[in-house]
């Protein structure tokens, strides 16, 4: 552990820096894209009603793609953080372990059979699909005697993902909604709209604040089950809580930007590295550090072969699978 370095700043001051880091990825992702714009042409979006070509496409296509990039940054690098925490994983991140794909199912199971199905019915369905998956891996996790390892349980995940993701992949195709299942599950924020935001930005952000309201107690989970249970801890009630937060966090991630791994289990890393091991710290930081992260793997998913689109999920995978292996290389202690 690097606790000695790690608090050589204060804690306010790393918070600022990660802040400006974060709205100066914001500020770039506004200006560069397919379409050329200009700072003074995102300052008068941001701030005036004047209307031209630029700032209708700022404030309708541009704008509320930055927007769920950051929800769904945040979100996903909060879950993952409380996950790691709670079940002292280092490899634990919904997308690995099955909550993703069991909202995916879900989704897939909606689209089918309910093909009038709002918005706000979808992401009910992911939430349940995801609370399924996350039962699953549990379960087969600790099936065996003596509990789950961290190893034991991303098998279990590796399983659990595998199975509905073909699940999910066999509805679409017995009923001819491949397409529309894909364009989900290929996770990108392509077509982002306010109305979809006005739907899950609420639950994210709810889960946030709770997230941070409860980082305490994950701190004192990441100990070890004793000492929580020392201090006083109702560790079941608070595990349950701390799950359902997983659940409606990585779900409504689900239903706005479809399967996207690896976010939730590089960026509690990233954190812990600079931060330290006190979730107090690591769950607020992990909103802001989430949000620019996602800001600039969609930057990138629009501008590396512009005109034509990137899957920010394969942008991700690219960065996330060398460093799972770093992660499994090393243990689990090359960042903490």
């Amino acid at each position: 552990m690097k606790i000695e370095n790690q608090h050589t700043l204060p804690f306010i001051v790393k918070f600022i820096a990660v802040i400006l880091l974060f709205l100066a990825v914001f500020v770039i992702s506004m200006v560069f894209g397919a379409a050329k714009t200009s700072f003074s042409d995102v300052w008068l979006a941001l701030t005036t009603t004047q209307t031209g070509d630029s700032l209708t496409m700022l404030r309708e296509i541009r704008f509320p793609r930055a927007v769920g990039a950051m929800v769904v940054g945040a979100a996903l690098a909060v879950s993952g953080a409380i996950m790691q925490g709670v079940t002292r994983n280092p490899l634990a991140d919904p997308g690995l372990l099955g909550l993703t794909a069991g909202a995916n199912v879900a989704l897939a199971i909606t689209v089918a059979f309910i093909p009038t199905a709002n918005y706000f019915s979808l992401m009910i369905a992911c939430f349940i699909g995801a609370a399924i998956g996350t039962v699953m891996v549990l379960g087969l996790g600790m099936a065996k005697k003596g509990g789950f390892s961290p190893f034991r349980i991303v098998l279990a995940g590796a399983a659990v993902t595998a199975f509905l993701s073909a699940i999910a992949e066999g509805i679409g195709i017995y009923f001819k909604i491949s397409k529309d299942v894909s364009m989900w599950t290929s996770g990108g924020l392509i077509g982002t709209t306010w109305g979809q935001l006005q739907v899950i930005a609420p639950f994210i952000l709810l889960g946030l604040v709770v997230a941070i309201i409860l980082s305490k107690q994950v701190t004192i989970l990441s100990l070890s089950e004793e000492v929580a249970v020392g201090l006083g801890q109702k560790t079941a009630q608070i595990k349950c809580i701390l799950f359902a937060i997983v659940i409606i966090l990585a779900g409504a991630a689900v239903a706005l930007v479809g399967n996207m791994a690896f976010i939730g289990l590089m960026i509690p890393h990233m954190v812990r590295a600079v931060i330290g091991n006190d979730y107090r710290y690591v769950i607020p930081i992990s909103v802001f550090f989430g949000a620019s992260f996602m800001l600039l793997a969609d930057l990138v998913g629009r501008t590396i072969s512009a005109p034509y689109e990137t899957p920010v999920a394969a942008i991700v995978s690219i960065l996330g699978l060398p460093f799972f292996l770093f992660i499994v290389r090393k243990g689990g202690k090359a960042f903490s």
